[in-house]
């Protein structure tokens, strides 16, 4: 058995719930093992994403797990079948993993939500954002690789520019749309771009505003990942070492709560768009 060196973020979160469902069953790794036929070493190269398995062998274990969730075992026998090798691959070496994690977890996501306090959400900057963004970075960051996260984050659009665009739903502060990043043709260019892109009819762009009284939710900065079923879905927060991937049952409650918390104090979509184009036109 080839081992991965580097398992993708989906290809561990396979590898949780597999885990997770032998520990609510009871099971040691070594039992595990035994009931499909492998070794106690096989079911820890699984459960630790170095190593796949077939969508027989996940539905045996999962039998003999005693999961009866029909709807979440065929979720999880679709990550088991999935070979997708996807356009951002290219920057595999040369760009953190957790880019590529990201690239990943929501190309294959059923809906994405932001909410973000300082910046404009990655999906809707333009080149000229992402870049100032970029080469603020402290400590710097070399040119040619400022030029290859501008250019990975340009093709993280692809999700709202496909097809069928992965309905998409944006709750931004206010604070983020005044904060001037880069020159101030650069600022106005960037929120004519959220006006453009809140046109979409699977984008919903809307601003919580500065006049709010007791607003306390600054904690709730996030990109949200719907799954298959609400159980694969998977919350994505900054941290002071890269990105925080978030899969637990109880921190995805509670994360789906901010979220229906902070969107029922924001502007509707009408007059976050008003206040948008005021700011556009004070530049």
């Amino acid at each position: 058995m080839v081992l991965r060196r580097e398992p993708t973020a989906r290809q561990m979160r396979l590898a949780t719930e597999l885990r997770r469902l032998r520990d609510a069953a009871g099971l040691s790794a070594r039992e595990a093992a035994a009931l499909i036929g492998a070794s106690r070493v096989q079911i820890s190269h699984i459960e630790s994403g170095l190593a796949g398995l077939s969508e027989q062998r996940l539905r045996s274990l999962a039998a003999h797990y005693a999961c009866a969730d029909d709807e979440f075992i065929d979720a999880l026998a679709a990550l088991a079948a999935d070979r997708t090798r996807g356009w951002w691959e290219e920057y595999r070496g040369l760009l953190p993993t957790s880019f590529l994690d990201l690239s990943e977890l929501e190309y294959h996501a059923t809906f994405r939500w932001d909410v973000d306090f300082l910046h404009v959400p990655g999906l809707l900057q333009t080149e000229d954002y992402a870049r100032a963004l970029f080469s603020r970075r402290v400590p710097e960051l070399p040119a040619g690789e400022v030029e290859l996260r501008v250019g990975h984050r340009m093709q993280r659009r692809v999700i709202l520019e496909q097809a069928e665009p992965v309905p998409y739903e944006v709750l931004v502060h206010e604070a983020a749309l005044r904060i001037r990043v880069g020159s101030r043709a650069a600022s106005r260019a960037q929120l004519n771009r959220i006006l453009e892109l809140s046109e979409a009819d699977r984008v919903s762009v809307r601003v919580i505003p500065f006049e709010l009284d007791d607003f306390a939710d600054v904690t709730a900065a996030m990109v949200y990942a719907g799954g298959p079923v609400p159980k694969l879905d998977t919350v994505v927060r900054d941290g002071p070492h890269g990105a925080l991937f978030i899969d637990s049952a109880a921190q995805l409650d509670v994360f789906r709560t901010l979220f229906r918390r902070v969107a029922g104090v924001s502007l509707d979509p009408m007059r976050s768009r008003d206040l948008i184009h005021g700011l556009a036109k004070e530049l």
